[in-house]
C-alpha cells in the first residue's frame, strides 16, 4: 500500500478518483501499494493498451494508469480530455531490476508506438496522447536520453521523422478513475489503437 507514514509519498500519487483498496486485476493485490523505488512512467497514447503491453513482461510487478506531466491539480478524465489541463494519459509501472532492466523497458517503450507522432497516437488525436517518458532519477532519465539517441538513428534510416517524445523528471501522477484501471482485463474486446513502427531497438 501507499506508505501511511510518507507524506511525501502519499503527496506524489494521488487516489482521490479510486477506492483504497482497489485490487488489482492482474496482479491481484491493491493498487495503491508503496511506489518507493524501481518506478517508471511511460505515455504512449491510450493508457488502456499501454497498461495491457507490460501486464505480459515478466519482472513487472504492477502497473496504474492515470495522468501526469499537466499544469493543473486533481485532473480526471474529461478535463484531461478537453485539452485544458496540459496531462498526458500515462501508465505507472513497478517493476524488479533483477528480472528486467529498465534498459529493457526503454527497449519495449519504443518498438511499441510511433515516437515521431507528435500530439498524437494513430488516430487519437490531443495532448494527452503524446509520447513521454518521466523517471525518478537523474540516473534514469538519463538512460532514457540515451535509448532516444539509440532509437531515432534507428528510426532515421528507416526514413521516420524525428522524435517528439517529452523527456522530463516525473511528477505528481494521478491515479485515473477505476473505470480505465484494468479496462482491457474487464473489456477483452475494448478498443486498443497501441501498435509500433516496426522498427526493432
Amino acid at each position: 500500500m501507499l506508505d501511511s507514514n510518507n507524506s511525501s509519498n502519499e503527496s506524489f500519487f494521488i487516489s482521490n478518483l479510486i477506492s483504497k483498496d482497489l485490487n488489482h486485476k492482474i496482479f491481484n493485490k491493491p493498487i495503491l501499494f508503496n511506489y518507493d523505488k524501481n518506478l517508471i512512467v511511460f505515455g504512449m497514447g491510450c493508457f488502456w493498451g499501454v497498461e495491457k503491453l507490460f501486464w505480459g513482461i515478466d519482472g513487472v510487478n504492477m502497473t496504474a494508469v492515470g495522468y501526469s506531466a499537466g499544469k493543473s491539480d486533481f485532473p480526471d478524465y474529461q478535463k484531461v480530455c478537453s485539452g485544458s489541463t496540459g496531462h498526458n494519459e500515462v501508465v505507472l509501472i513497478n517493476f524488479d531490476p533483477d528480472i528486467v532492466s529498465l534498459t529493457d523497458l526503454f527497449k519495449i517503450f519504443w518498438e511499441s508506438h510511433d515516437p515521431t507522432q507528435g500530439m498524437r497516437q494513430g488516430n487519437d488525436i490531443g495532448t494527452q496522447y503524446r509520447s513521454g517518458i518521466y523517471a525518478f532519477s537523474d540516473q534514469d532519465l538519463d538512460l532514457a536520453n540515451e535509448s532516444k539517441i539509440v532509437y531515432e538513428e534507428r528510426l532515421k534510416k528507416a526514413k521516420y521523422g524525428e522524435i517528439t517524445t517529452e523527456i522530463k523528471k516525473a511528477s505528481k501522477f494521478y491515479f485515473a478513475e477505476e473505470y480505465h484501471q484494468q479496462y482491457l482485463a474487464k473489456n477483452p474486446n475494448g478498443y486498443c489503437s497501441l501498435k509500433g513502427t516496426g522498427i526493432k531497438m
